[in-house]
C-alpha cells in the first residue's frame, strides 16, 4: 500500500477511504464520487486517491474494457490514442493507480459488478448501473497530462497522450509494478 493511501482516514473495516469518495452518516460511499472533493482534486492537482500533490509530468488512471481495448488498438497501429469524451474519473499518482487497480473490487476482476447506480444517470454515468459488468480487460494508463471542466453538476476529466499502457485481465498482474514503483518512490 503506498504510504499516502496508508495515511487516508478508514472506513470501519479498516479500508482506505479515496479522497473523492463523499461520506453519509460517517459511512464512505464507496462506488459514488464527491463533487466537492473531486473539483478540489482537480484545481489544486491533488491524487483522486490519496490527496497528495501530483507533480508535473504524467498522470495514471484505471480504464475498463471499451478503453482498454482502443488504447490497444491505437498502440498497436501505431497511432497516437485521445478520447475525446469526457470521463467522471480523475487522475492519480501511478502508485495509487496500481494499488486501487487491485483493491478495489469493481477495477480488479473481469467478473466484478457494480453495486451502487448513479443517483442520477445521464451519458456519462448511464455505465455506471447496478449488475454492470467490468468487462474482459482493464488497464492503469500513464498520460502526459489531464484537462478538467467544473460544471454546475459534475467534474469532467480528459487525459491527453498515453505515455504507459498496462492492461490486466486480472489486476493482480500489475502486483510486481506496484512494489517496484514503491521501491522507487522510497528512494526519492
Amino acid at each position: 500500500m503506498p504510504p499516502t493511501v496508508d495515511a487516508r482516514p478508514r472506513d470501519t473495516r479498516g479500508y482506505p477511504v479515496p479522497a473523492i469518495t463523499p461520506w453519509q452518516e460517517d459511512q464512505p460511499q464507496f462506488a459514488l464520487t464527491d463533487y466537492g472533493r473531486s473539483a478540489d482534486c482537480a484545481r489544486g492537482r491533488l491524487c483522486s486517491v490519496c490527496n497528495t500533490l501530483m507533480p508535473r509530468g504524467p498522470v495514471w488512471r484505471v480504464v475498463g474494457a471499451t478503453e482498454s481495448a482502443a488504447i490497444a488498438e491505437a498502440l498497436a497501429a501505431g497511432r497516437p490514442y485521445r478520447n475525446l469524451a469526457p470521463t467522471l474519473e480523475g487522475p492519480g499518482h501511478r502508485a495509487c493507480m496500481l494499488y486501487a487497480s487491485m483493491v478495489c473490487p469493481y477495477l480488479a476482476r473481469p467478473n466484478a459488478r457494480r453495486g451502487t447506480s448513479a443517483a442520477q444517470p445521464d451519458e456519462l454515468t448511464e455505465h455506471v448501473v447496478r449488475g454492470a459488468i467490468r468487462g474482459s480487460t482493464g488497464a492503469v494508463v500513464g498520460f502526459a497530462d489531464y484537462e478538467y471542466a467544473i460544471t454546475d453538476t459534475q467534474v469532467l476529466f480528459r487525459f491527453i497522450d498515453v505515455v504507459e499502457f498496462l492492461p490486466h485481465d486480472s489486476a493482480d498482474a500489475h502486483l510486481d509494478e506496484l512494489r517496484a514503483e514503491l521501491a522507487r518512490s522510497a528512494g526519492d
